[in-house]
């Protein structure tokens, strides 16, 4: 008896998964309602995101206005799981556990001139995992727009050539080494490890403006976390050019060791 009902119950899930169909990307960017955050970014939600509209305004909104104006060719497009499949993207409305084995976290579509940023809210095991999603993606988005301040490069730099462990990202790890590593300046390397670096900084920053979080959640297997103090001068400089926007406030906090 109870083996019979776990498999008509078994089925029946099945049989609803089945019916829940996928979407293409493009079909979800012409049905979905384009928003605009007070600093300029352009958003939008679809489907069963779990997401609030006032957490998702939020979140949005942490990013400065002067890194905002040079996102103006594109929007962010929250929904549950976003799907590739060879040259084509598709989009799940809701969650299910086989959608979720096949997606990724983002997915970048082009339409005409206009970049759609596909973000898979449900892959996501938390608030500060999505919210990092999302800052990463505007920190590269924000580069390839404006490039790497000089101030930004020299700073760095000056950390590289003194040697100060770690860093934040696996790209900048390997791109730092590649630059040193031969004896000579690998020049193409170094401005790889700038235009990575640069991209963290921002993201760890928007991110401190919007959570409260411990820095050595970020730590990962493949490489150091850069050391504190380092990162504390980065994140400072990246405030001294984008000043939080109204409503948000940047504070670095230093916890004592017992």
């Amino acid at each position: 008896m109870c083996s019979s009902a776990h498999n008509k119950l078994e089925y029946k899930f099945m049989a609803g998964t089945a019916q829940i169909e996928l979407l293409s990307a493009q079909k979800v960017a012409q049905e979905s309602q384009i928003l605009q955050a007070p600093n300029g970014v352009c958003y939008t939600q679809f489907g069963d995101t779990l997401l609030s509209a006032p957490d998702l305004e939020r979140l949005v909104q942490a990013v400065p206005s002067g890194i905002a104006v040079a996102l103006k060719r594109r929007a962010y497009y929250f929904v549950p799981l976003t799907i590739s499949e060879d040259d084509s993207t598709l989009v799940a409305p809701t969650y299910t556990i086989d959608y979720s084995d096949r997606a990724i976290c983002h997915r970048n579509v082009h339409f005409g001139n206009s970049e759609c940023i596909f973000i898979s809210t449900r892959l996501m095991q938390d608030r500060f995992a999505l919210a990092f999603e999302f800052f990463i993606n505007v920190g590269r988005h924000f580069v390839d727009e404006a490039g790497v301040p000089a101030s930004f490069s020299d700073l760095i730099w000056s950390q590289a050539q003194a040697d100060v462990r770690g860093e934040t990202s696996h790209d900048a790890w390997e791109h730092r080494h590649h630059a040193v590593a031969s004896g000579h300046v690998d020049e193409k390397a170094k401005n790889s490890f700038f235009e990575a670096a640069f991209a963290d900084a921002i993201a760890i920053y928007m991110l401190s403006l919007t959570i409260d979080f411990d820095y050595t959640d970020l730590r990962e297997r493949e490489y150091p976390l850069l050391a504190a103090p380092a990162l504390a001068e980065r994140l400072r400089h990246i405030a001294g050019l984008f000043p939080p926007n109204p409503g948000y406030e940047f504070e670095i906090r230093y916890r004592r060791r017992n």
